[in-house]
């Protein structure tokens, strides 16, 4: 982890305030701090700044936009563009409609687990019965699965949630085999097989250069 993101519990519960810093406003969910403050290091985008909404709002997509709402209050004045790092995230189409009309571009796809794979490669496998897991998802696991499910206090309803998934598929942005082999604990605790898909930063990668190059042509 870079020196300027906090460790994952902070991302999950509180988010991220921007540097106040930079040409272009990311306003992202905060499961996605460490790819994001990862890929503007490596590609020295100095111009983009990074907000981000706490990431346990995976759990609570009606919060979503309200999130959105307040932060473009708070953060948002002194930038030449803002941009959304969010897919629709489960807001079932509100999140797109916001950001219709407040004028401002987000990621295209239904979820990360999509644009971190290719949205075509993701709609071309149609997958009905594998359960996703990206790198922070693999850390947080207990946070967002197995606590919020109940599970920690009532095991025996893994069958009656998962019963119908057949695979546990870590989508893994980063070589870790640490992190592998706490994915596979995961799988094994909830009765799945296991598959592991280095996939990279994916679209996330693209569309940050893309609006990255866009701002830079704007100088």
């Amino acid at each position: 982890m870079t020196a300027t993101s906090p460790d994952d519990a902070t991302l999950r519960d509180d988010g991220l305030a921007p540097r106040g810093a930079g040409r272009v406003l990311l306003i992202a969910c905060g499961a996605l701090a460490r790819e994001i403050l990862d890929l503007t290091r490596l590609n020295g985008w100095d111009h983009l700044d990074l907000a981000c909404l706490p990431a346990i709002l995976h759990n609570r997509p009606d919060r979503i936009v309200p999130a959105l709402e307040e932060a473009l209050a708070k953060h948002g004045r002194g930038y030449d563009a803002i941009r959304v790092v969010y897919a629709d995230c489960g807001t079932g189409g509100a999140l797109q409609a916001a950001c219709d009309r407040l004028g401002l571009e987000m990621v295209e796809g239904p979820h990360c687990y999509a644009f971190y794979e290719g949205l075509d490669a993701f709609a071309a496998r149609d997958e009905i019965d594998a359960f996703y897991l990206t790198d922070f998802l693999v850390r947080q696991f207990d946070a967002f699965v197995w606590k919020p499910l109940g599970l920690d206090r009532h095991p025996e309803l893994r069958d009656a949630y998962f019963g119908h998934y057949r695979t546990l598929v870590y989508q893994a942005q980063t070589d870790d085999p640490a992190l592998t082999a706490l994915a596979e604990s995961h799988a094994e605790r909830l009765g799945l097989a296991f598959e592991r898909r280095l996939t990279g930063y994916g679209d996330l990668e693209t569309t940050l250069a893309r609006w990255s190059a866009e701002a830079r042509a704007r100088t």
